[in-house]
């Protein structure tokens, strides 16, 4: 539980790292915060996944 808080932190410091700098210029591929937001997305996934597996095992270990 602490290295997935801790590894959550670390990359909740990566938006605010990838801030725009305000140019205005055409795009041609993603901002680093676009890149960061999907990263926190899928890990967001990744973490509900985790305890609902968990939960569902816990369950029929007790049963």
């Amino acid at each position: 539980m602490l290295r997935a808080l801790i590894f959550f932190l670390v990359f909740c410091a990566v938006p605010t790292l990838a801030a725009h700098n305000g140019e205005v210029t055409r795009r041609t591929m993603p901002e680093l915060s676009d890149l960061a937001l999907a990263a926190m997305a899928a890990l967001g996934v990744w973490l509900a996944q985790r305890a609902m597996r968990r939960r569902a095992r816990d369950r029929q270990e007790q049963d």
